[in-house]
């Protein structure tokens, strides 16, 4: 199927490197109506990290999740709706 004229056919883009104490995923959002800032994503060995430049250029936003935060967000990412409680293995 060819795209419809006029529109944009966007391409995924992200970064991997091997650092000593951790993996640093970049993902870069391509230009869009709506772009974001990229998203920089390392995994340390207890825990990973999600960064992203704020909307005023000079903040960052960082969130940390723990590895069972990982394994559920991962776990959930193919459920329906619902309340889950997922047992360690």
């Amino acid at each position: 199927m060819r795209p419809a004229r006029g529109s944009v056919k966007l391409v995924s883009m992200f970064t991997i490197e091997h650092d000593f104490d951790a993996t640093v995923v970049t993902l870069i959002d391509e230009p869009a109506p709506h772009r974001q800032q990229d998203v920089t994503i390392t995994a340390f060995e207890d825990c990973v990290t999600l960064e992203q430049l704020g909307h005023d250029g000079e903040t960052v936003q960082k969130i940390t999740l723990s590895l069972a935060q990982v394994a559920d967000l991962t776990a959930s990412l193919n459920l329906p709706e619902g309340v889950y409680n997922r047992r360690g293995d």
